[in-house]
């Protein structure tokens, strides 16, 4: 009787920690024109839970934990007016998601979620790689990064070598992105094709030092002077050029109104004026979200929004930023692209500002794809909420043409 009533014991505890509701939850939140993947990662013996939103890019968001059992949660985030609530039920939770005067059901079934990228390189590479760190010492900062060498490079053979710099906020060396590595992917390509890169994690990202959070971006354009002058030191390339995306790319124009870079490939790189192209921005992706209208009509309502939700030196420079005078100033050769679908940098404001304002030279290109978005991506409306769902991180043609154009450049060096 002893051992049945111990098994029976045993019994109730293993089917109890098996109802637990630690580990990590995925769900599909449909929120109007728009559907979100929603992961809650779970601890409960620690009572700690925190939520990513892949569409958004957004990772490790603490909850506020008002209630945790083996089958039932209460969380919430007030700063936005969200709170989840569920319920165990036949190994799935269901629960209603809540945020201001929104409410949905949504169910949560156990298990991470995977993303295919084809075109991301695995290792090992045909090509010799080197971790590398150099400093601006005006931050103080210390930036740690990958040096990647051709295919068949020799010592005392040079190539041209570009450094990559991220779009705006912290992200690493790869530019990781919604689950994609843009930075490797590029690097690995040009490595292929005879071109050196210097990628690097953004100050303060992983293994790189110094304080970002009241940095703007000519702080981080300080930092890419940096990277250009420790790859010139190293005399071991026959150019030095940028290659910067988005805010990157706006940082390439600044550096190259001091002459700093010997070319420049700038991906959806702002030529303009900063706050009339948020403008632009907020209404694109505001109707990618169900709005029907406009969300704002001018300037001083886009830099309302943008500053009420996030008022930082950062912020407030950007939106101070008028790109004509680094681009009128300069004059090395630039390979200038962009995307048709691109809500965040409109060709239809970045095109015209680049043939107005860019220097004339013969070996400049302004192109604009078909179908691209932001990203580089084959995208069916370009909203940035795609990104995570494309298998593709970056278009064919355009690492085709990035190569091909700096070849072009190293001929015409020789």
């Amino acid at each position: 009787m002893k051992n049945i009533v111990t098994l029976l014991l045993l019994f109730i505890s293993l089917s109890l920690s098996a109802q637990s509701l630690d580990g990590t939850w995925e769900g599909k939140l449909k929120a109007g024109p728009q559907t979100l993947t929603i992961l809650y990662h779970i601890n409960t013996p620690k009572k700690t839970v925190t939520m990513d939103v892949e569409e958004q890019s957004a990772s490790g968001i603490p909850m506020d934990v008002h209630f945790l059992t083996d089958d039932s949660i209460n969380i919430a985030m007030p700063q936005l007016g969200i709170t989840y609530a569920g319920r165990l039920k036949d190994g799935k939770i269901d629960g209603t998601f809540v945020q201001q005067t929104f409410s949905a059901p949504l169910v949560m079934e156990r298990g991470e979620v995977s993303f295919n990228r084809p075109q991301e390189p695995k290792a090992p590479y045909p090509y010799t790689t080197e971790e590398v760190k150099f400093t601006n010492a005006k931050a103080p900062a210390t930036l740690a990064g990958t040096l990647v060498y051709p295919v068949g490079y020799k010592t005392g053979k040079k190539c041209p070598v570009v450094l990559m710099v991220t779009g705006s906020g912290p992200e690493n060396r790869d530019e990781e992105l919604f689950h994609h590595k843009p930075f490797l992917v590029i690097a690995d390509y040009l490595a292929r094709h005879g071109i050196a890169s210097l990628r690097y994690d953004d100050r303060g990202v992983e293994q790189s030092t110094g304080d970002a959070s009241q940095a703007t971006t000519a702080d981080f354009a300080e930092d890419a002077k940096a990277g250009l002058t420790y790859l010139k030191g190293l005399g071991k390339f026959s150019k030095v050029g940028i290659l910067g995306h988005s805010e990157g790319g706006a940082i390439a124009y600044m550096l190259g109104s001091e002459g700093v870079p010997d070319f420049i490939v700038s991906l959806a790189g702002p030529a303009c004026k900063i706050d009339t192209m948020m403008v632009a921005q907020l209404n694109a992706i505001a109707k990618t979200q169900g709005a029907t209208g406009d969300l704002v009509a001018n300037t001083n309502q886009a830099r309302f929004i943008l500053l009420s939700q996030s008022n930082t030196p950062w912020m407030k420079y950007f939106l101070d930023l008028d790109m004509a005078p680094y681009v009128k100033a300069t004059k090395c050769p630039v390979l200038a692209l962009g995307g048709d679908k691109d809500m965040n940098v409109p060709v239809s404001i970045n095109v015209p500002a680049l043939k107005q304002y860019l220097p004339k030279n013969k070996r400049n290109v302004i192109k604009t794809y078909p179908g691209l978005s932001h990203l580089f991506q084959h995208s069916a409306t370009g909203s940035p909420q795609e990104a995570v769902n494309i298998e593709e991180t970056i278009a064919p043609e355009v690492l085709n043409d990035i190569a091909a154009w700096i070849n072009n450049e190293k001929r015409s060096a020789e």
